[in-house]
């Protein structure tokens, strides 16, 4: 893709769109339904409070002129489709805020008519969400992540960290996005004289078969994505450090690297959710969703723990230390 939306366009640009139907909600207190991919703990919470502070400062007060409800799936696909039906059915909110790929795509089915501003979707016409980034069209609009092919960088900065390295294996919840991070792995792995073999996870108790199956295979790095795995962080990274496997992750949540992994490369989460309450803003307002364009990430954050690095026997290379954003002594 090549269309980025840049922040001072994103705020400046969108004076004269034009309305769109609002829901039951459209008398008194206008209503908002979020649907989080992910637990009610930090640092979830704490971008959910930059987003209602944002809320605020467009003049949209909990309690006052707006009530919202939020449901925290646990990447659950059954709590997913339920607190969906419950949102879309009972609520019937007149905007929903959509937190992942596997919820906004639920969220699709059960409604073509209630705006949907999602995050944390990686190439959303890719997926099928929306036809265009400029004007997406329908009911859908929002805050896309990181292109897949960055997974092809997440390959290359493992391969720099470990040089001796000769395949990764890519660990990974069995959702299709991270289908297409694969994708974009095995695409760079020609380039950085490297195998990729996909190791898919649909369980707590696969995830240690699953490293120690990997930890066999000599010069071997492991690459892992998905809110399922983000949510087990601590299990994962004392099972790396215990098989000493250099290991990168991929996903936005910081929590791998609070935990002592060892890499972490993706776009500033944090970015979606300051701006995501000006679309909201605009849609309450009367703007059709598909009159705003889809926007992509600006800032990436990559995080390198040195101490980790050194527990595993490698100096982390000079050119690491310079690119990164920050360094965990």
């Amino acid at each position: 893709m090549s269309i980025c939306l840049r922040r001072r366009e994103f705020i400046a640009g969108f004076g004269g769109a034009a309305a769109w139907p609002l829901a039951a909600g459209a008398q008194g207190r206008k209503r908002l339904g979020v649907l989080m991919g992910k637990v009610a703990t930090e640092p979830w919470q704490s971008l959910l409070t930059i987003f209602r502070q944002e809320m605020g400062k467009r003049g949209w007060i909990e309690g006052e002129n707006l009530e919202t409800q939020v449901r925290w799936n646990a990447a659950d696909p059954t709590l997913t489709q339920a607190y969906a039906t419950d949102l879309v059915g009972l609520f019937k909110p007149d905007v929903l805020l959509s937190e992942s790929s596997v919820i906004l795509a639920t969220l699709q089915r059960a409604t073509s008519t209630i705006p949907i501003v999602f995050l944390s979707v990686s190439d959303p016409v890719e997926q099928g969400f929306v036809p265009n980034l400029p004007h997406p069209g329908g009911n859908i609009t929002g805050f896309a992540n990181a292109e897949f092919s960055i997974a092809g960088k997440w390959a290359d900065l493992i391969k720099q960290m470990a040089p001796s390295i000769t395949r990764v294996a890519f660990v990974f919840d069995e959702v299709p996005p991270n289908r297409l991070f694969l994708r974009g792995i095995e695409a760079a792995a020609p380039s950085l004289g490297i195998g990729v073999v996909a190791e898919p996870v649909r369980s707590t108790a696969e995830i240690e078969t699953t490293l120690a199956r990997v930890a066999r295979e000599p010069n071997i790095g492991v690459i892992f994505s998905g809110s399922f795995l983000m949510l087990r962080a601590k299990l994962i990274v004392e099972t790396v450090a215990r098989y000493r496997l250099p290991a990168m992750y991929g996903g936005a949540d910081e929590t791998f690297m609070a935990e002592g992994g060892l890499m972490q490369y993706f776009n500033d989460t944090s970015e979606q959710y300051r701006l995501a309450p000006f679309y909201v803003d605009r849609i309450l307002k009367g703007t059709k969703p598909g009159d705003l364009p889809v926007h992509l990430p600006t800032k990436f954050k990559f995080i390198v723990n040195r101490k980790t690095a050194s527990a595993l026997g490698i100096e982390v290379p000079l050119g690491l230390l310079l690119a990164a954003d920050e360094v965990i002594e």
